[in-house]
């Protein structure tokens, strides 16, 4: 049997072997993480803004899958995402008590706002969401609900409970199930009202014949909330990365990247960490 001496590859080749091997072991890519999010938050045009800042800051990539808030909790269960930038308070506190989450961060705000056919044929302008909601009921107004568990939507679920309207909203009311820019485009290409969040509208483009509505009314308030998954639950969560990102974004320095999201010189969202 021939001898066969050690071939000891290249420096250029060996480089690229441990490159090879990196990659196979996951740790290229620990350099991202997932996050499971809002529509509202992309579609705003929110985290276009804040994650390049976040890579500035940590040198992380962050890819954003943006959902419903029911869906993207889902995904959560599922293992699917590190970390989570919600607004559906209620279910927020739920997904942590039952172990899913880590902590929830109350991160910042902004409001809803009723958005309709700038005539108003229903009757629904001022600054009261129940009263317009039983406007619309009574007047089989046309309505498009996100009708996607989203934040969006729980929260509208909520004032037509309010409004004594929750199992009689009238024949006007639709479900499209989709995000909140595909309600808008909805609404605004069949003269329909819609609740949606300020941030998305700020960005909206083809508002048609819309405008806002009711805007001002307390229980409007939209609160976002940010969590980082279980790794009890998922062992391979990206833990210390998702939490790089949330001890960021409720840092100063997050909180200020948040404040200075502006479309036109107005703010869309206030930065409430801590609060």
């Amino acid at each position: 049997m021939k001898n066969f001496k050690f071939f000891r590859p290249p420096a250029l080749i060996h480089k690229a072997l441990v490159a090879t091997i990196l990659v196979a072991s996951g740790s290229v890519f620990a350099q991202s993480i997932t996050m499971a999010s809002t529509t509202s938050t992309e579609q705003s045009g929110l985290f276009g803004h804040l994650m390049p800042e976040f890579k500035k800051a940590s040198g992380l990539d962050v890819k954003v899958v943006a959902l419903g808030t029911g869906q993207a909790l889902d995904m959560a269960r599922r293992g699917d995402a590190d970390v989570l930038f919600v607004h559906d308070q209620v279910a927020e506190e739920k997904f942590v008590a039952d172990g899913w989450g880590v902590k929830r961060y109350p991160v910042m705000y902004n409001d809803f706002i009723l958005i309709g056919p700038k005539n108003d044929p229903v009757g629904t302008q001022g600054k009261d969401i129940v009263q317009a909601l039983q406007k619309l009921s009574a007047a089989n107004g046309n309505f498009i609900s996100r009708g996607d568990k989203s934040g969006t939507h729980a929260a509208e679920l909520r004032y037509w409970k309010l409004a004594g309207a929750d199992a009689a909203k009238g024949s006007g009311y639709k479900e499209c199930g989709c995000g909140m820019g595909p309600a808008l485009n909805i609404a605004a290409s069949s003269g329909a009202y819609v609740l949606a969040d300020r941030g998305t509208w700020l960005n909206f483009k083809n508002r048609a014949d819309l405008a806002i509505l009711v805007e001002g009314d307390t229980k409007l308030f939209n609160q976002y909330g940010v969590m980082v998954v279980n790794p009890a639950k998922h062992p391979h969560v990206k833990t210390q990365d998702a939490q790089k990102f949330v001890d960021w974004v409720v840092s100063p320095a997050g909180q200020q990247a948040i404040a200075g999201y502006k479309i036109g010189g107005e703010q869309l969202f206030f930065p409430n960490a801590g609060k």
